[in-house]
């Protein structure tokens, strides 16, 4: 296991007093802030930018009595996960406000206004930069250098180098014909998925254990190395045990627990290494070892196949194959970064989803009458044209995103001055946008607390048979982003929607799907939200 390197670890009580020493002068710097913003508006003269406040009356937090409330036990914050985080902020500062600079981060202008949100994504500019991922590019950048030397990946890079990074990934990752080629190879880890639900499930309550959470994992796992490796692992088999994807699933979890800490709250990490931050760091060379193993064994394969004169049409290729006739460096960062990007995010909305259509039977029995058409036996395989006509399968997907969102909010830089909520906002400015409180709010989704898929429909009507759909609709599309916006927006959409509508299709032209717990708590919410319960789900078989 590797271990943080003992330089970072010099002259680390020097480094708590310089952290001190600037949080001292946060006040300062934000005036300095202020002042700098007051400047470079002054070549805006338009009659809107002068008729609306100036930045620097937006409310603003105190950077002293905020790190307390976060950070030191009985603060007002300190035990909030995420989401309670947020939108108790939102209560005690409003919707718009600014929180400064603390210990070196940037100081973040956050929003909880829909229409704030289209004007900071009209204003994101070519290469959007998207900040709130320094403790990876820190990883990246200077503890790992001799790895990834300056091939950082999509996350944690900006500007030219993110763009030119992601103008060679996004033609196989992002063209829908490229994301359909791996319909058959999705369709046996399915198959695999399915077998294993009826092994592990209880013979009499037909109940899959406490830790379903961990075979769901595994599904995703084996679904974004069969896109990106072209390889099974194997871990659906009975006999098979991965102590690799054990560790990269507790690795992810402690990513995901402590980037949410250490990119959110006030912390010293930029001077001072705690034992926390070394074993994020440690999580970060956990998950790097694992998926770069994965990475080497396809690359031995793809060698192997080349000596013995095969040649396997573009159709057969995995991301990895196509990527390395024009990048071996980008190539194999990328299949890295898919086996880590696409784990817990893809098994939190797949879970969700499940969780939506078990307590709501009726819209599942919907969605099955869709999924039977799709497969009209148990053993059918997927095909593109069956796959294109399944409205009903998106529409679910969804609205279970919303009821149950993968993250609580995006974030961008403003490329140019620009108007939010009334107040002058520079270029340049950290924006935090945060749609929590509409995506349950009867202003921006009729009916809010229902699951209903309806609202996603054209030329559709309720459940009911008395509201038409597009009186469901949203009412501004900047609400909800689950996969954000603009040239920025997530690279593995495609894959992702793949992978949940083959996977949930299967699923439910097998079983009949039930939960008959609470769903009270159901998810945590660290860097994304998590499920925070057993999912003990009940499969009964169907006739076919």
């Amino acid at each position: 296991m590797l271990k943080v390197r003992s330089y970072l670890a010099i002259n680390q009580a020097q480094k708590l007093v310089e952290a001190v020493g600037v949080f001292a002068s946060t006040q300062q710097r934000c005036q300095s802030t202020a002042a700098a913003v007051k400047e470079s508006s002054v070549a805006r003269d338009d009659v809107e930018w002068q008729q609306v406040r100036p930045f620097e009356e937006i409310p603003c937090a105190n950077s002293i009595a905020l790190t307390f409330n976060m950070a030191f036990p009985g603060g007002k914050y300190k035990n909030l996960d995420m989401s309670q985080l947020m939108l108790a902020m939102r209560d005690d500062y409003g919707d718009i406000y600014r929180i400064p600079s603390i210990f070196g981060s940037e100081p973040v202008l956050t929003t909880y206004n829909p229409k704030d949100f289209e004007t900071v994504y009209r204003n994101e500019g070519v290469w959007p930069h998207r900040s709130g991922s320094e403790t990876l590019k820190y990883h990246r950048e200077q503890f790992r250098r001799d790895f990834f030397d300056g091939v950082e990946g999509l996350i944690p890079t900006q500007g030219k180098v993110w763009g030119e990074f992601r103008s060679i990934v996004n033609p196989v990752l992002m063209q829908p014909k490229n994301v359909r080629l791996y319909y058959k190879k999705m369709s046996q880890v399915n198959c695999e998925f399915v077998d294993r639900i009826k092994a592990i499930r209880d013979p009499n309550t037909l109940e899959v254990p406490d830790n379903f959470l961990e075979y769901i994992n595994y599904w995703t796992l084996e679904s974004v190395s069969v896109v990106a490796l072209d390889k099974q692992l194997g871990l659906l088999k009975d006999s098979h045990n991965d102590e690799n994807a054990k560790l990269l699933f507790k690795s992810l979890d402690d990513f995901f627990t402590l980037a949410a800490i250490y990119e959110i709250q006030p912390s010293v990490w930029r001077y001072f290494h705690t034992s926390q931050f070394k074993k994020l760091m440690n999580a970060y060379d956990n998950i790097q070892k694992v998926t770069l193993a994965y990475v080497n064994e396809a690359l031995e394969r793809l060698n192997a196949e080349a000596q013995r004169g095969i040649v396997r049409p573009e159709k057969e290729q995995s991301v990895l194959e196509k990527l390395l006739k024009i990048d071996k460096k980008v190539a194999i960062v990328m299949a890295m970064d898919m086996l880590m990007a696409g784990v817990d995010t893809t098994s939190s909305t797949f879970s969700a989803l499940m969780l939506c259509l078990a307590n709501n039977p009726d819209k599942q029995e919907k969605l099955r009458e869709e999924a039977m058409r799709v497969l009209p036996n148990k053993d059918s395989e997927f095909t593109e044209e069956s796959m294109k006509n399944v409205p009903y399968l998106r529409a679910c997907l969804k609205e279970s995103q919303r009821l149950m969102p993968l993250v609580i909010g995006h974030i961008r830089t403003t490329n140019r001055d620009c108007i939010l909520s009334g107040y002058r906002v520079p270029a340049g400015t950290f924006v935090s946008m945060i749609p929590l409180n509409c995506l349950n709010n009867d202003q921006y989704f009729p009916r809010a607390s229902e699951y209903l898929p309806e609202r996603w429909m054209r030329n559709e009507t309720s459940a009911e048979g008395k509201c038409p759909a597009n009186s469901l609709k949203i009412t501004n599309p900047f609400v909800f982003l689950p996969f954000g916006f603009g040239p920025r927006m997530c690279v593995g959409k495609r894959i992702v929607d793949m992978e949940i509508e083959l996977g949930i299709c299967r699923l439910l032209r097998n079983f009949k799907i039930e939960f008959n717990h609470s769903t009270e708590n159901a998810f945590r919410s660290v860097l994304i939200n998590k499920p925070n319960i057993p999912l003990k789900f009940k499969f009964t078989d169907l006739k076919n």
